[in-house]
């Protein structure tokens, strides 16, 4: 049997489970299609949640970012592990006290103002419709290579998947999607790490692996490959970073984007009680540990395995012939993700760090430029192919990538639909819609998002994992600081609120937008985004947690020249800070 024949029999089958499942629990009212019915189990709660958590960038491009980078990186293990920590201990049970269903809908409570409600719903689609981007682009780049079909092609065919098993399903079809989604995934990923750390180091445990000796050199692992990359001009894999204060920010911009992230918080309105709340969250962090351990060591082994394959002989001796290389490589240069240019005509492929300080030594071996780009978002899904394992598990990890590309799709298009439907279209322009037409209003939302997000998926502002972080500097800049004052502050009032959620949120995509193109248009970026022209060498990706700041400077500062807060404000910050139960989430 072909592989392409056993990727289709992963991926449809996969699929055929997703759209049986959306349509065995279709939603049939507007509690179904926004909270599930509130009755999830905490368990099932937390495998769903972590399906929604790890997303494309977290099975695709985390490995590949951590790969390409090396410690540098680790920030994104770090700042998205730190973060869902700090979701579950400071907002989780608070958010599920309050019994709402969407985070807008809180917001413009707690600060008793429509006007704050529709600034927090801005917010949560400018971060939500950035985020899907990257989950569009993950897919596109599975689907382009696994089923053998264009870019567009694949984005286009994960949009009408989602589309049918989100859109009938709301709430209720996709938490119990996203529990067999995290059953592929976590699979998927797995198996061939433990593949490949057996190959690489004689352990079967990858996390273990990444600190044992390579089986062929007798050296540590991270040793060899720290000699391997430093022979090619690339800096070492376990250096450290020489610019701290950006990786500080870059990490507290994910933490607390993380916890700022409404389509994971939606999911701890899906549960009982607050107690069920606090045991989802825990549950979703022993499930999200499972891939976020084995992340370092297939990143490590990776990036070895792809420098072994283009140099056999060790970096320093003559690499493969560019007629000889491997079918992995031409499969994935079909999908443009890999492409190789002869550049001094000697028929090899030169893979090396094609810079100012490398340039003596890359005249002398003969080499006129680095002659393979590799993008980092492959790494993960060719890593079996690389290390020439059974084709059963290359379908598997097909399956497991698009599994996590569309199960975050999915939540985070249900948070835009419920913010048009309920916070917007019931929660101003026409409250009193009926619940049919409000069900019929969050489908056709829901049905334009992914048309939207598809389109964008063609047109991304970078590959997955760098857009993502964008989306969480956006939430870290504006939803999360007005949620922390909403639960921990009575002083914060609506004033306050407003003006803080528009400062940070003007002041990060704005400086987004200066160095990544005005709304992400290729062409339009005013300044290189280069570490020269950052403004004291913070990033765009890092400039959430900067943007978080200002939104409590201001929201502290304006609350405290104008009024208090009404004292029934007061006394609901009481009750939602020290829970005592909570009945189901409502829809007032």
């Amino acid at each position: 049997m072909s592989q392409f024949a056993i990727n289709l029999i992963f991926v449809l089958g996969s699929f055929a489970i997703y759209i049986g499942i959306a349509f065995w629990a279709r939603a049939g009212s507007t509690k179904e299609f926004y909270v599930a019915g509130g009755g999830v189990h905490p368990v099932m709660n937390g495998m769903a949640t972590a399906a929604d958590w790890m997303s494309a960038a977290s099975f695709i491009s985390m490995a590949g970012l951590i790969a390409a980078g090396g410690y540098a990186n680790s920030t994104y293990l770090m700042g998205w592990t730190g973060g869902y920590v700090l979701l579950a201990m400071l907002l989780a049970p608070y958010l599920r006290k309050f019994g709402k269903f969407t985070v807008p809908e809180f917001i413009g409570d707690r600060f008793y103002s429509k006007n704050a409600r529709f600034v927090a719903v801005a917010c949560l689609i400018i971060a939500s419709v950035t985020y899907v981007i990257g989950q569009m682009t993950g897919a596109g780049v599975a689907f382009s290579r696994f089923l053998e079909v264009e870019n567009n092609t694949g984005l286009i065919i994960a949009g009408i998947v989602v589309f049918f098993y989100a859109v009938l399903g709301g709430m209720k079809g996709i938490t119990y999607t996203q529990v067999a989604q995290y059953v592929v995934l976590i699979i998927a990923y797995t198996i061939p790490a433990v593949f490949i750390s057996l190959q690489l180091t004689g352990n079967f445990l990858p996390p273990l692996g990444l600190f044992s000796n390579h089986v062929e050199s007798g050296i540590p692992l991270l040793q060899k490959l720290d000699m391997v990359v430093r022979d090619l001009g690339f800096v070492d894999y376990t250096a450290d970073v020489s610019n701290k204060l950006n990786m500080v920010l870059f990490t507290l911009s994910l933490m607390i984007g993380t916890a700022g992230l409404p389509h994971v918080i939606i999911r701890f309105f899906t549960v009982p009680k607050v107690s069920d709340a606090r045991w989802s969250a825990g549950w979703a962090l022993v499930f999200i540990a499972i891939l976020y351990l084995t992340a370092p060591a297939v990143a490590s082994m990776a990036r070895l395995n792809l420098l072994t394959t283009i140099y056999p002989a060790g970096p320093t001796a003559d690499a493969i012939q560019y007629s000889e290389r491997p079918d992995w490589i031409k499969n994935w240069e079909q999908t443009g993700l890999i492409k190789f240019e002869d550049k001094n005509g000697d028929g090899r492929i030169q893979l090396y760090n094609d810079s100012a300080a490398f340039k003596a030594t890359a005249d002398e071996r003969g080499w006129n430029g680095n002659e393979l780009t590799v993008n980092n978002d492959i790494l993960v899904l060719a890593n079996p192919e690389i290390a020439n394992l059974p084709g059963w598990v290359v379908g598997l990890i097909a399956a497991g990538g698009l599994a996590a590309a569309l199960s975050t799709a999915a939540g985070l298009l249900l948070a835009i639909s419920s913010a048009i439907s309920h916070d917007l279209i019931k929660g101003s322009i026409n409250p009193n819609i009926s619940e049919k037409g409000e069900l019929l209003a969050a489908r056709i939302s829901m049905a334009v998002a992914i048309v939207v997000a598809t389109w964008l998926g063609m047109n991304p502002p970078g590959f997955a994992a760098q857009v993502v972080a964008l989306a969480f500097g956006i939430a870290a800049a504006s939803i999360f600081p007005a949620l922390m004052m909403g639960i921990f502050s009575k002083r914060v009032n609506n004033k306050g609120a407003i003006a803080g959620m528009l400062a940070g949120l003007l002041s990060t995509v704005i400086y987004i937008f200066l160095f990544l193109g005005w709304f992400f248009i290729p062409g339009t970026a005013t300044l290189a985004n280069t570490p020269d022209n950052w403004l004291f060498g913070i990033s765009p990706l890092s400039f959430g947690a900067v943007g978080a700041i200002i939104n409590f400077i201001v929201a502290f500062a304006v609350s405290s020249v104008t009024e208090e807060p009404p004292v029934r404000i007061q006394e609901l910050v009481e009750s939602v800070r020290y829970p005592k139960g909570a009945g189901s989430a409502t829809g007032h």
